[in-house]
């Protein structure tokens, strides 16, 4: 699997920038450089920086002085920092440096062997940090980690308008007797993936899965408006997600699975439970009231009770079940049926999709990235030709996940990226209808189907503009479009090449232009020296090392097949 870092080297020597760059470039290194401090800054808060390489040798370049204020920058925290000094610098300088916060140091002049053992070691550690805090943002919400991170401890606290959320599967002990083990997990773990993506979505926070049951809260762990809508937009979509592969397994003479919900708003206490072994969660009669809500639910229906109900009567239709008895607790509480969004808070009146006006409200993306992208690869995996076998569904996903890459390691804001991850989903999905002017039909689907999943017009107009910037003979005019071209072109500096260089060559045979061994050897040399170009940094420092090396070889394949005729 390919990594990619941002080496970050600030030295106003451009020797020592030169002889960096020839020992550091490849490898997925991102090298990026500033003479001085002020132009290190603006790319010190844009970029994510992994290895920072900083010259401190002369106290009028402030390297030192950086060296504090970084740790001092939240957003820089996880930078391993190395310091650059000439041979005999003082010591006293040198553990200046690592007290503030660098972790080894380079010298001058450099010894390329250390220093790539060195980079490579800070480099495993980098993509180690990355793991460790991805597994422990999916175990612990994120306010939780701030405060272990700055106190060593999270303290319980009281919130009083709660929303808990609970799930189960009916007849679940006798489907978990008639499987087998391996069966049931895959089964399980199917469902509750997609419970993962919406619970996501909507910004709520998964609490834990209790054999078939899975708990989410809302309003607790994040400070967004309207919980309890939030939490019941996430229950419609799980429920119709799931009514959705009842009607699948029904037509395919499957067994399916059914699911309840049931949600309750009030107050609770949320912790951490344990010394070693710890985990999130909550307590309080919130929680028995929302698991009663869910057990008293009917199959491939969502129980609210009057709380949420108050909360969110305006924008959904209700229908009340009256008051229900709480087991062991006593009392009662009076329930109602979740049943759907209101027409007016459903994009254009119809479907299930919550309107902009109502993600606005909530504090959502008003884009709706999630359903635009399943419903663009559903239509390029049912409408593309058979005869095209390059500009096919993997090649859109393949685009979509470099654009993806050389934005974050560009520092590109979050809408940006899904400005840019639309347009690389759509970019060639003009081939559905012809290859000829194809970036047409696509922009044209484009302005049908986005508007529906919370597209703006500009953002159209921008996602138009970068998919106009991959038709032959353009050029790209901002670093959005720059980004989507070298995208597109990812695989000429990958080793997968040839694979892929192949089913464009079977592709254009297919579409009536067949290629001898020496004319397609002369196209790809002619299309990648006379032609194409990277745009980005980005893609310069980790892909024309390897698009160089591509067309050494063909060349060498080229004089082959000359010194055999």
């Amino acid at each position: 699997m390919e990594r990619f870092i941002n080496i970050l080297i600030i030295d106003n020597d451009p020797k020592n920038q030169k002889g960096l760059k020839a020992i550091l470039s490849g490898g997925g290194n991102n090298i990026l450089f500033a003479d001085h401090i002020d132009q290190a800054i603006p790319i010190l808060q844009k970029k994510e920086i992994g290895i920072l390489l900083i010259n401190i040798d002369d106290p009028r370049f402030g390297g030192l002085e950086l060296l504090h204020s970084l740790k001092e920058m939240a957003s820089q925290r996880a930078m391993y920092k190395i310091v650059l000094t000439q041979n005999k610098a003082s010591a006293v300088k040198l553990v200046k440096g690592l007290n503030e916060g660098a972790v080894d140091y380079i010298t001058i002049p450099f010894n390329p062997n250390l220093i790539k053992a060195k980079i490579e070691v800070f480099k495993t550690l980098y993509y180690k940090d990355q793991r460790i805090n991805q597994l422990l943002s999916n175990i612990f919400p994120q306010n939780v980690l701030e405060d272990l991170n700055l106190y060593n401890k999270f303290s319980p606290k009281r919130v009083e308008n709660g929303i808990v959320l609970f799930t189960d599967f009916m007849e679940f002990s006798a489907k978990a007797r008639d499987m087998k083990p391996i069966a049931l997990l895959k089964r399980l773990d199917y469902y509750f993936t997609q419970f993962d993506e919406i619970v996501k979505r909507y910004k709520l926070e998964k609490v834990k899965t209790i054999g078939d049951s899975y708990m989410a809260l809302a309003g607790v762990t994040e400070d967004l408006p309207h919980p309890a809508l939030r939490a019941c937009l996430a229950a419609l979509e799980m429920r119709d997600f799931m009514l959705n592969e009842k009607q699948i397994c029904l037509a395919l003479g499957r067994d399916y699975w059914e699911m309840r919900i049931g949600m309750h708003m009030g107050p609770l206490v949320a912790g951490i439970i344990g010394n070693t072994k710890m985990s999130f969660d909550v307590w309080g009669d919130t929680v028995n009231l929302a698991s009663r809500a869910e057990q008293s639910a009917e199959p491939g229906h969502i129980t609210i009770t009057q709380p949420i109900a108050e909360q969110i009567s305006a924008f959904a239709e209700i229908s009340a079940r009256g008051h229900i008895d709480i087991h062991k607790r006593g009392g009662s509480i009076e329930m109602h049926y979740l049943n759907f969004l209101k027409k007016d808070y459903c994009m254009y009146g119809e479907g299930k999709i919550a309107s902009v006006e109502l993600r606005t409200m909530c504090g959502l993306s008003t884009v709706d990235l999630e359903h635009m992208r399943k419903d663009i690869i559903n239509h390029l995996k049912a409408l593309l030709p058979e005869d095209v076998v390059y500009h096919d569904i993997n090649h859109t996903l393949n685009v979509e996940k470099a654009a993806i890459r050389f934005a974050k390691l560009e520092g590109v804001d979050e809408e940006s990226i899904i400005l840019l991850q639309t347009a690389a989903l759509y970019h060639d999905a003009g081939f559905i209808l012809r290859p000829k002017d194809n970036e047409q039909f696509a922009i044209k689907m484009a302005k049908d189907k986005l508007p529906r999943f919370g597209y703006s017009e500009d953002q159209i107009q921008i996602i138009q503009e970068i998919i106009l910037s991959t038709a032959s003979g353009k050029r790209p005019k901002n670093l959005l479009e720059k980004i989507m071209c070298d995208a597109d072109h990812d695989y000429l500096g990958r080793a997968d090449y040839y694979h892929i260089a192949l089913k464009l060559r079977n592709e254009l045979a297919n579409f009536g232009h067949p290629f001898t061994d020496r004319e397609w050897i002369e196209f790809q040399l002619n299309y990648m020296v006379g032609t194409h170009r990277f745009y980005t940094e980005t893609a310069k420092n980790i892909r024309l090392q390897g698009k160089k090396a591509r067309i050494s070889e063909l060349k060498e394949q080229l004089n082959a097949l000359t010194s055999q005729t």
